[in-house]
């Protein structure tokens, strides 16, 4: 596997993620009820929590050379000081199955436990439609479920969304 590089996506980008998001439609359909649309990258670059400051959401894009191979979504305190949120971690369809999954997650870690280091615990959710396909990725990452479960709504897709966290280790020299 090449090297990935993890950085914040810029406007230069915003091709490259929308043709990512296009790339998995089935995630798209999974958790919206409909097929990717042509604006989602840019939704994706401006949505956050209403009570969420915009310097708290970040868009990582994980590159090989200058290929964009994987997205994240943070949100650096979210529910609360102490917790960043992850609002998504999409591997373009054709690079799923290679690990960059699971490499774009730890350099995740590493920019969380660097940046902000106020930040303890990450935090997701799943929704019951994805959970066939991201349940066993993010126990793998050493998720485990809260118990807290809320309804999911988008549109006409009405699911439950489960949440689980992630204890960060301890920085050290900090």
């Amino acid at each position: 596997m090449d090297e990935l590089v993890l950085r914040p996506i810029g406007p230069g980008d915003v091709d490259a993620l929308q043709e990512l998001i296009e790339s998995d439609p089935g995630y798209t359909e999974r958790i919206t009820g409909y097929p990717p649309g042509p604006s989602d990258a840019q939704s994706l670059l401006l949505m956050r929590p209403e009570d969420l400051p915009e310097e708290s959401k970040v868009v990582l894009g994980a590159f090989v050379a200058d290929r964009l191979v994987a997205v994240v979504d943070l949100l650096r305190g979210f529910p609360n000081d102490q917790t960043a949120f992850i609002g998504l971690l999409e591997v373009h369809s054709k690079h799923q199955g290679l690990g960059y999954g699971r490499t774009t997650y730890s350099l995740v870690e590493q920019y969380v436990g660097t940046t902000w280091p106020e930040v303890r615990t990450l935090r997701l959710a799943v929704v019951d439609t994805n959970a066939d396909v991201a349940t066993g990725f993010w126990r793998r990452q050493g998720f485990e479920p809260t118990g807290e479960e809320r309804p999911y709504r988008y549109d006409k897709l009405e699911s439950v969304a489960r949440l689980y966290e992630k204890p960060l280790p301890e920085q050290s020299g900090s």
